[in-house]
């Protein structure tokens, strides 16, 4: 329990710490997508409680599946789109399982989309403290 409260500590404090950075920067985008990596390899990391080993086997077929989930266009017709994504998913599942096994492999797709559902959390929360902030100086300016 003490581990989930400290990597979701970790998680929301350097995401923030992120926002803070300039965005505008050539690379402030990129400084971000490896913060958020970062965050989510120890997200996986303990969800999954990987050893070493594990660990050096399943992260590079990760980052192979990542890329053809990255390289899926987005301009296709969604139901195309949801397919792809499947079929990706699929065959990926039976090299997932042979490293992790088959409990852990489901656990690997489900803590997958639970740190994006948390991701996608802190950002609306972010942009609502940021929406909410501006209508805060727009009323003063009124004023």
């Amino acid at each position: 329990m003490k581990k989930i409260i400290l990597i979701a500590t970790l998680f929301l404090t350097a995401f923030t710490g992120v926002k803070a950075q300039d965005d505008n920067g050539p690379d402030g985008g990129a400084k971000r997508r490896e913060k958020v990596k970062a965050l989510y390899v120890a997200f996986i990391t303990q969800k999954l409680n990987l050893t070493s080993d594990e660990a050096q086997k399943f992260w590079p077929v990760y980052n192979q599946y990542d890329n053809e989930i990255q390289g899926v266009r987005k301009d296709m017709p969604e139901l195309e789109k949801q397919q792809t994504l499947l079929n990706i998913k699929k065959r990926y599942q039976d090299k997932f399982t042979g490293i992790l096994g088959a409990l852990r492999c489901e656990q690997f797709y489900k803590a997958d989309g639970e740190f994006k559902q948390k991701l996608l959390d802190v950002i609306r929360k972010k942009r609502q403290n940021t929406q909410q902030g501006l209508r805060f100086r727009n009323q003063q300016d009124n004023i």
